[in-house]
């Protein structure tokens, strides 16, 4: 009898098995051919008349479409009088915030859930301007984390995050919220660490809780009271052990720096990059060239302060201390530039920023004096191997993560042609394609 009914079993999966080949064709992944009139792969080259063959996720052949034969039944997406780029990499947003304009008040009037709100409403924003990875660099609540996390399982559309959690910093500094009474406990817009197994703890409790990299505030800051933005911060042996503590549980460090002598001692410590770097001098350029760290430019966000900052609230205060180090900014920053030390784009994005960040290419050929072609690479290979992702993109070639975006004409001609972006696709899928509101 049970030999019966072994047998019967056996015939009733059999009726409703797949065949091998049926099966495999089912799970196959999906061939996307994409063509366009140039392609500029992300290292400072191009190609004119480019096909790209994706499957699934991933970039499988890149060349001329004289030698690129597109696969039988593939998708073909028609970019003819578009430039294809690699997705772009913003290496410093704060992808949660947007009352930022508000200075440092706005942790005393939000919560996790404006956060969350922000980020959901921000990550839409950045991935439409074709930004499809973006490094954060410090959000309260661990709000980041949880973008990232969600964009990652497909709840909301957005860019690939890699984020820092809460930014550490010194009582009375960039990241602290001061000038109100001591008899208040007020939080600040990072976490406040005094001493080395404190700076210790505070890097260990970010990566507990998902944070992919570390932010320290070694300098004063434009949008804190209280405090000079050339101010240093933390202490020689706090800047090292908050290196060593990172590198140890392999995060790399970024260093908020505008004054030189904060900057030069984050350099000195190991730091991957310094963000902003806005008055960095001959020792900071010859220390930044020796340990082969990046800098961050974010240009385009003291430009709105200085200029649009009285319409949209920015306290009187960071007003007057953008515009105080404008000048001398501008010049030190293009002499860094100028003589050889490693920039990765990045555009300090709060506020309205999100979304406008493709305005930071037409200041750093006018401010740095880079070309429309080094202006991009810094965004697309450089920013990957900051971040430490550049086995897996920052470039269009076979292997790496379809993350591929379209501009109408040729933005070597015009770099402002990079602040409209007409097509984003993302891991081989398209987030937007402007072609189809025509």
């Amino acid at each position: 009898m049970l030999s019966i009914v072994r047998v019967s079993l056996v015939a009733l999966l059999a009726l409703f098995a797949v065949p091998r080949s049926v099966a495999h064709a089912q799970i196959a992944p999906k061939v996307t051919a994409i063509r366009a009139t140039r392609l500029i792969i992300g290292d400072g080259t191009q190609l004119d008349n480019p096909v790209v063959i994706v499957t699934g996720e991933t970039i499988t052949r890149v060349g001329p479409a004289s030698k690129v034969t597109i696969p039988k039944g593939a998708t073909i997406i028609d970019l003819s009088g578009h430039t294809l780029l690699p997705g772009l990499i913003d290496c410093h947003t704060h992808i949660t915030s947007y009352d930022a304009d508000g200075g440092d008040m706005s942790v005393l009037k939000e919560t996790a859930a404006h956060q969350g709100v922000y980020g959901t409403v921000n990550a839409k924003k950045t991935i439409d301007a074709g930004f499809t990875t973006i490094r954060d660099v410090g959000a309260t609540h661990f709000a980041d984390v949880a973008v990232r996390d969600l964009i990652a399982k497909g709840v909301i559309p957005g860019p690939r995050l890699y984020v820092a959690g809460p930014s550490l910093g010194i009582i009375g500094g960039h990241a602290d919220v001061n000038g109100w009474s001591p008899d208040l406990n007020l939080p600040g817009t990072g976490v406040m660490v005094t001493g080395v197994d404190e700076v210790r703890r505070q890097i260990r409790t970010n990566v507990k809780f998902g944070a992919d990299h570390i932010k320290l505030t070694a300098t004063g800051g434009i949008l804190s009271s209280g405090d000079a933005v050339t101010a240093s911060a933390f202490t020689d042996e706090e800047l090292r052990a908050a290196v060593q503590e990172a590198t140890k549980l392999g995060r790399k460090v970024a260093a908020h720096a505008h004054g030189a002598d904060g900057l030069l001692a984050a350099v000195n410590a190991g730091v991957a990059s310094i963000e902003h770097g806005s008055l960095i001098d001959d020792r900071g350029i010859a220390a930044m060239k020796a340990h082969g760290t990046y800098l961050v430019p974010t240009l385009i966000i003291l430009e709105d302060i200085i200029h649009r900052g009285a319409e949209n609230g920015t306290p009187q205060y960071a007003i007057d201390k953008a515009k105080a180090i404008e000048i001398e900014r501008n010049q030190r920053l293009r002499a860094a530039y100028q003589q050889g030390v490693k920039f990765a784009f990045g555009t300090d994005a709060t506020s309205d920023i999100h979304g406008r960040n493709g305005q930071e290419f037409a200041l750093m050929v006018k401010i740095l004096g880079a070309t429309p072609m080094d202006a991009i690479t810094t965004a697309t290979k450089n920013a990957s191997e900051l971040i430490g992702i550049g086995d897996k993109t920052g470039t269009i070639v076979a292997g790496k993560w379809a993350d591929i975006i379209a501009v109408e004409g040729n933005p070597l001609e015009d770099v402002r042609k990079l602040e409209t972006v007409a097509f984003v696709m993302k891991g081989g899928v398209t987030m937007k394609d402007a072609r189809a509101k025509k």
